[in-house]
């Protein structure tokens, strides 16, 4: 799973737990502010045997009015609309009617409060919020004076439009939050599209790349070590077809040479053929190894600098800035005559970014003529690197140095493909 992925199932998972806590209390908020008002008007009012008798019957009538009216109801999402409508109507002329024998029933009609976020559309909620405001609020405009009837109408005015307020800012969190998940989800998706698409470029890369090695290794065996046979047998022929001590010593040194020559470009043909560094190596690791061998070897300090979390990549990727490295500090031996190379690994989220740089004699761009015997000249550098849908970028200017960026999907490794 993928860090986008985890992340958006962690926040789901507090959600989920949000909500269910939300679903609970509203399940419980009108029996428990039902139990509050009955109990206070028990303790506190003074009511006679009749109304406390009406009150007692209007109570259990409203308990009952919950239960078959919301609590059986809403276990089984999604609410019916019309249901709940009768349900809330039912709810608020209740809660009404028994604020007439006892105002402190006020505390259940609190209850239209949060149960009105359950209508359906907005201005049903507004409806409902200020049909609960009307009630809860009635005994203000008791007394039918114009002072009365006005702090009545500003109270439920007020009220309802700052409850109301909340539910529309919540309602647009909502679609808020699912047009994020959405966006998280197509993100996920094309995450996943694009890993498919590098692994299979990653796969076309590694069967050109074979194809490719397979010739580069005819031409350095054909160009290096056959003629380096094929000298040797011409000498040790001339041996035989002479009787002259010290042209055939002449002829034998020749064909030593020859030989030390040959094995000497065979072994270099064969350290060529893949980065043994990586099979007990990440690439950091490999990278510090080879610019230490090629410092030791060239006299040239080198500095090597990793950026970002280092962690395993497709071989082929690894294979490739590998071997972007080892040509850009043979071209800096060779031409550039530096006296420091600078290594920078950048480990990204998407994707992998090495530079390599010098301060030798640099050139110009585009007027370097391509090697015609093996080796990993730019154009095959260029070549390699695009073949994973990577870049590949040569900054240089004589006498200011040299800047080679490569630049190429961070694709991780895969056991498999391994």
């Amino acid at each position: 799973m993928t860090g986008s992925a985890q992340a958006v199932a962690e926040v789901r998972e507090r959600q989920s737990k949000v909500f269910g806590f939300y679903g609970r209390f509203m399940d419980v908020v009108p029996y428990l502010t039902l139990a509050v008002a009955t109990a206070l008007s028990a303790l506190i009012s003074d009511l006679g045997p009749a109304d406390r008798t009406a009150s007692a019957v209007l109570s259990a009538a409203a308990a009952l009015w919950v239960y078959f009216g919301f609590t059986r109801m809403s276990a089984e999402p999604p609410v019916p609309l019309v249901r709940m409508t009768v349900y809330f109507a039912g709810l608020t002329v209740l809660g009404f009617v028994l604020m007439r024998f006892d105002m402190l029933y006020f505390i259940f009609v609190i209850t239209g409060f949060f149960h009105a976020g359950l209508l359906r559309p907005l201005w049903a909620v507004v409806l409902g919020i200020c049909a609960t405001s009307l009630v809860v609020n009635s005994t203000v405009a008791e007394e039918p004076t114009a002072e009365g009837v006005a702090v009545y109408a500003v109270i439920v005015v007020i009220q309802t439009a700052a409850i109301s307020l909340g539910f529309v800012m919540n309602d647009r969190m909502e679609r808020l939050r699912t047009q994020r998940e959405e966006a998280f989800a197509a993100r996920e998706a094309a995450l996943q599209e694009n890993a498919g698409l590098h692994m299979q470029l990653l796969t076309q890369a590694r069967e050109a790349g074979v194809l490719d090695e397979r010739q580069r290794m005819a031409r350095e065996i054909h160009d290096t070590v056959a003629q380096g046979l094929a000298g040797i047998i011409a000498q040790l022929q001339a041996v035989d077809a002479t009787d002259d001590e010290v042209q055939r010593r002449r002829h034998l040194d020749s064909a030593v040479d020859l030989a030390r020559e040959s094995l000497a470009e065979a072994r270099r043909t064969v350290q060529a053929i893949g980065p043994p560094t990586l099979d007990t190596a990440q690439l950091p690791e490999a990278l510090a190894e080879v610019s230490a061998k090629w410092s030791a070897a060239h006299e040239v300090p080198v500095e090597l600098v990793t950026t970002g979390e280092a962690r395993p990549m497709h071989p082929e990727v690894e294979v490739t800035l590998l071997r972007v490295t080892q040509e850009a500090l043979t071209n800096a031996a060779k031409h550039a005559g530096a006296g420091r190379v600078g290594i920078t690994l950048s480990y990204m989220e998407d994707e992998l970014a090495l530079d390599v740089r010098d301060d030798g004699v640099g050139f110009t761009p585009g007027r370097t003529k391509q090697g015609v015997k093996g080796g990993y000249g730019l154009a095959a550098m260029r070549q390699r690197v695009t073949r994973l849908a990577g870049s590949l970028s040569i900054e240089s200017e004589p006498g200011r140095g040299t800047v080679v960026s490569a630049i190429v999907p961070a694709v991780q490794g895969v056991p498999d493909a391994a």
